[in-house]
């Protein structure tokens, strides 16, 4: 009888040990994992795992969504985010912080990271206008920016677009506002390479909307769901058509965006119709009380002696 000519790992009844992946597939697979993942679980299965996991190239791209829980928590997202970014050791060029953000956290990371070209912020209530700010301006090649639901002002728009020449994607997502385009002119006045601008919820009239127009000449995606100070009709709406490839209206479907419970939706109670008008092993890792920035520690370093 022929043998058969499958290989040795894949006979029939053979298992694969996937500790003993090289590490350039494993790299693979765990870039699919969450930082969040990585920290707590994968880098504890084994050894090889570990140092996989501690390689810098890991951490190019940090992604630390979460749902918002963070009272239920038994680890401390903020500290957690500054080890990854330690990790990078300044090669991070993305990130993506949910819910925990702190004007401290957005400075430690923009102090190690002058090479970041995306940042997205969303629900990040307590990083503020001044805090923003001061991080943008140690990060001249930030091309990406998202803000949903973040407190930023018109004037701070301004300062980032000036700090930033090289934008090509902005995103904000506000709650539905009344009419104010100072949103939109700053934007036209600083941002002259977007590419792609998403202003989901903003109060900019159908002035703001056409000196974006008449200064961002590269616009190819323009985003304009909620925003319903604009008529986006006649002339106006020609000139759009014209002018960028992909329109969204503002009565365009949202089943695409995250836009919170109906409670955190309007967290006045004004609808848009109403604004037109017991794991304890690491407690000491996530302790803030003496935190240090962590740059020179390294919790887990300790599991590669109890590993086998």
């Amino acid at each position: 009888m022929a043998s058969s000519s499958l290989p040795p790992a894949m006979e029939i009844g053979e298992s694969r040990n996937w500790t003993e992946l090289p590490p350039e597939l494993t790299s693979l697979i765990l870039h699919r994992l969450g930082a969040i993942e990585i920290l707590e679980n994968a880098q504890k299965v084994c050894r090889s795992w570990r140092r996989v996991c501690k390689d810098p190239s890991m951490w190019s791209k940090i992604d630390m969504r979460n749902l918002g829980d963070l009272e239920d928590m038994d680890y401390n997202l903020e500290i957690m985010c500054r080890h990854a970014v330690d990790r990078s050791q300044g090669g991070l060029v993305e990130i993506d912080i949910w819910y925990f953000g702190t004007d401290g956290l957005l400075n430690y990371i923009a102090y190690r990271s002058s090479n970041l070209s995306s940042l997205r912020l969303t629900r990040c209530s307590q990083i503020t206008d001044d805090g923003l700010v001061e991080a943008v301006l140690k990060l001249p090649l930030l091309e990406e920016l998202e803000l949903s639901y973040c407190s930023l002002s018109g004037v701070s728009l301004k300062v980032l677009g000036q700090s930033c020449p090289n934008m090509k994607t902005l995103k904000l997502k506000r709650y539905p506002q009344k009419e104010n385009d100072d949103d939109a002119l700053a934007i036209a006045e600083t941002m002259p390479k977007l590419r792609h601008l998403q202003l989901f919820g903003n109060g900019l009239s159908d002035t703001g909307l056409n000196a974006i127009l008449d200064s961002c000449l590269n616009l190819e995606h323009l985003d304009l769901r909620r925003c319903f100070n604009v008529n986006l009709i006649g002339d106006l709406q020609k000139r759009c058509s014209e002018r960028v490839k992909v329109v969204r209206h503002p009565n365009d479907s949202t089943q695409d965006i995250d836009i919170g419970s109906s409670e955190d939706e309007y967290p006045y109670g004004f609808s848009d119709i109403d604004l037109m008008s017991d794991d304890t092993e690491f407690d000491d890792y996530y302790d803030l009380t003496g935190a240090s920035d962590y740059s020179d520690y390294d919790q887990f370093d300790y599991y590669d002696g109890m590993l086998i």
